[in-house]
């Protein structure tokens, strides 16, 4: 569209035919200040017209209420504070020239202040100024037509949506992204034009959305640049947002990106579609891998994770953006693994040297993953086991590898309630004894055994002769009607005292 059409006071200035002069100095005026878009034009007499007008207009007068008491720079601060844009003198109507009063007002508020000549009727200046709005409502119009059929033409092309996302960003002249259901920028065009410190920022607002759920679009600033966000799909079920590089769309602009985030949603609605069947068929290929026989899943995938493998399960976690998050790793990244859907939770299995990589998927979703040791595919269904094993001890986020939940010993899966009774039970002859006397026979067997039921080095540890451990030693064994110089006896009265203490 040409300037002379855009609806500001700079075209309405450039219009020859209303023979308009700016007089106030360029130079003193705001950088905006001629080219902001005019709302309207009005024209009015009154010494206060402030209550009947609306901001970012252009005022017309000829100054009738200057022979009054009226005073100009509390007429030009009444209007500059109501959001006037520019105020035209009409001269030779009801006094030749401009008064040098106003001048000097207009150029203390930085408002532009302009002549319009006796020959053209203020009706003129209003009438240029409708037509070059209705101008650009047709220009914008036309665009917003012609952006459309681009786009649908985009739709067609071999990755239709990345091809519809270039060609909207090319449409709007700014940057495009798109962020799938797991926070991960899928799409970036131009590709290289984010900032990295920008696009830091981008993403933990893009995370909140999806987590928050939100639908409605959300304006931003990320370093020096400004974005809107806009999300694919409904509240409780969102599938990823798109992001503007731009702080604000006018109604055309923002039906051409609804449109866009319509047919986001089709084509990932269908690329859903697809990702059920798939989950469908990995819970399918995860039974047979539980049996220990990986020959179906290696014809049917075509590869699996190098083995040695972790296997790992995820308790509560979002079983669509997880899946999508694997799915980035293998295709951005090459990093091999398989993702599937139990009663247990998402199964996750990856060769052993990406193991790190389920701390980062847990930190970033905030779930509980329970992970097995390094095992072989000859193995899965014990590495499933470990897995599953290791997620129901814990209760907080992260990952919960088998290994180190094993390291509390088979005493620790062996702590039930009716042994922890029986422990106590056994051990009750000793603990009255000390109640009663002061005594520290239970605390002298704990350390005796911890010291290989050495008596020098626990004598020491005690703090006394080893003439009096030994002395404990025998009253305790006769209290629990033991013989502790045997080893079975030893091992479970250590077993006792695990039980009992836990």
């Amino acid at each position: 569209m040409e300037i002379a059409d855009e609806p500001t006071l700079q075209a309405l200035l450039r219009r020859r035919d209303l023979g308009l002069r700016l007089v106030s100095d360029r130079e003193d005026l705001p950088g905006d200040a001629l080219g902001h878009a005019l709302r309207w034009v009005h024209s009015s007499d009154l010494a206060d017209p402030t209550p009947f007008l609306a901001e970012d207009l252009a005022l017309l007068t000829t100054g009738v209420q200057f022979d009054a008491d009226t005073s100009i720079d509390v007429y030009v601060d009444r209007l500059a504070d109501r959001g006037v844009r520019g105020l035209g003198f009409g001269t030779e109507v009801h006094r030749a020239g401009i008064p040098d009063e106003l001048v000097a007002a207009c150029a203390r508020r930085g408002m532009p202040l302009f002549e319009v000549p006796y020959r053209t009727p203020f009706i003129a200046v209003a009438r240029a100024h409708s037509e070059a709005i209705a101008a650009q409502a047709y220009a914008r119009r036309s665009w917003a037509l012609d952006t459309q059929r681009a786009l649908a033409l985009a739709a067609l092309r071999p990755r239709g949506l990345d091809a519809t996302l270039a060609e909207l960003g090319r449409r709007l002249g700014v940057w495009v992204g798109m962020y799938d259901a797991s926070g991960a920028l899928q799409s970036s065009q131009p590709r290289d034009e984010l900032a990295d410190s920008a696009q830091a920022v981008l993403g933990q607002h893009v995370a909140e959305v999806l987590t928050r759920g939100l639908e409605a679009g959300q304006s931003l600033t990320a370093g020096e640049r400004s974005f809107m966000l806009f999300t694919i799909g409904r509240g409780g079920r969102l599938r990823g947002v798109i992001a503007l590089g731009i702080d604000g769309l006018d109604p055309e602009a923002r039906t051409v990106v609804t449109s866009v985030i319509a047919m986001a949603g089709l084509a990932l609605e269908q690329s859903d579609q697809l990702a059920r069947s798939r989950r469908r068929l990995h819970s399918q290929l995860l039974s047979s891998l539980q049996g220990d026989d990986p020959a179906l899943a290696r014809r049917v995938l075509g590869s699996l994770p190098p083995a040695p493998i972790v296997v790992a399960v995820a308790a509560d976690a979002p079983a669509g953006p997880l899946t999508d998050w694997w799915d980035r790793r293998r295709t951005d990244e090459g990093t091999a693994s398989f993702v599937a859907e139990s009663d247990d939770g998402v199964t996750l299995c990856v060769s052993a040297v990406d193991e790190a990589l389920l701390d980062e998927a847990a930190e970033r979703f905030g779930i509980r993953i329970g992970a097995s040791g390094s095992e072989s595919y000859d193995s899965f269904s014990r590495a499933h086991a470990q897995a599953v094993a290791a997620l129901h001890r814990q209760t907080d986020a992260g990952v919960h590898r088998y290994a180190d939940t094993a390291s509390a010993s088979i005493l620790g899966a062996l702590a039930t309630d009716e042994a922890r009774l029986l422990a106590e039970s056994r051990l009750a002859p000793l603990r009255e004894n000390d109640a009663r006397s002061g005594g520290e026979l239970e605390r002298t067997l704990r350390v005796w055994l911890e010291h290989d039921a050495k008596a020098e080095p626990s004598a020491t540890a005690l703090g006394v002769h080893r003439h009096t451990l030994r002395s404990r030693i025998a009253q305790a064994g006769t209290l629990l009607s033991a013989d502790l110089s045997s080893f079975p006896a030893r091992a479970e009265l250590w077993a006792l005292l695990q039980t009992a203490r836990d």
